[in-house]
C-alpha cells in the first residue's frame, strides 16, 4: 500500500464537506436570533418560533445529505 493511497467512499468525504453548510446556516440563524433579542427583546417568542423552523429545514437538508451519502455508492 502507498503513502497516497485512498481508501473507502468518496461519499464520506463529500458528506463531510456537505456538512459545513448546514453548520453555518444553524450559526447564522441564531446567531441573528441572539442579536434581534438583543435589540428588541419584547419580540423574542416571534423569533425563536421562526428560528426554530429555519432551524429545522437546514437540519432536513443534512439529513438529506447523509441519506443520499450512504445511497449513491
Amino acid at each position: 500500500m502507498t503513502l497516497f493511497e485512498i481508501v473507502g467512499s468518496i461519499n464520506v468525504i463529500g458528506y463531510a464537506l456537505a456538512t459545513l453548510g448546514p453548520a453555518i446556516g444553524v450559526a447564522w440563524i441564531f446567531a441573528s436570533v441572539i442579536n434581534g433579542t438583543a435589540r428588541q427583546p419584547e419580540a423574542r417568542g416571534a423569533m425563536m418560533s421562526t428560528a426554530w423552523v429555519g432551524f429545522a429545514v437546514v437540519e432536513a437538508l443534512a439529513l438529506f445529505g447523509v441519506a443520499l451519502a450512504f445511497a449513491i455508492k
